[in-house]
């Protein structure tokens, strides 16, 4: 996939809490070389303990987030397609990250997933009724985006979703 986009402002606030929180305050009062990469190793960190706690396979993955360019790499290999796409949405749904860098290879292909980026007044029918031309398809949406969704209805502007293929 290569280099994906992200809205900076938009997603999971991840670094404003625990080791990564500290390592960003370091980081802004005194930007040493040192405090920035802990800043983005700690950022990293709490990228992968969020892959984890979706039941994705984070640990299989070597995640690194660079502070200087608010990007995300993550590589290694995944079982499907499915998964792939999943862990990138973690990655990039992530407040602070701007940009995820796929360099991850799957074990069994399947057709990619399009991308859509919720903007205001979106909800899932009309988001199905755009890419399958029926309102009614919204669970496919729904199910493709689980568990980082935990209901039809909590959306967000700048969210990246996965809509899969039928």
């Amino acid at each position: 996939m290569g280099l994906m986009s992200f809205i900076k402002e938009a997603g999971e606030k991840l670094f404003g809490k625990g080791e990564a929180k500290a390592a960003e305050a370091a980081a802004k009062a005194a930007p040493t070389p040192e405090n920035v990469a802990a800043l983005s190793k700690a950022a990293g960190d709490a990228i992968v303990g969020y892959i984890n706690a979706q039941g994705l396979p984070g640990n299989s993955l070597d995640v690194a987030f660079d502070a200087a360019s608010a990007t995300v790499t993550v590589s290694g290999q995944v079982e499907d397609q499915g998964i792939k796409e999943k862990v990138l949405l973690c990655c990039g749904n992530v407040a602070g990250v701007t940009a995820v860098n796929d360099m991850i290879t799957v074990a069994n292909p399947t057709p990619e997933a399009q991308f859509h980026v919720v903007v205001s007044g979106d909800n899932l029918s009309k988001i199905a009724k755009k890419f399958y031309g029926d309102a009614n398809k919204y669970p496919v949406i729904f199910e493709a985006n689980k568990p980082m969704l935990s209901h039809p209805d909590k959306i967000y502007p700048g969210q990246a979703l996965r809509i899969p293929p039928l």
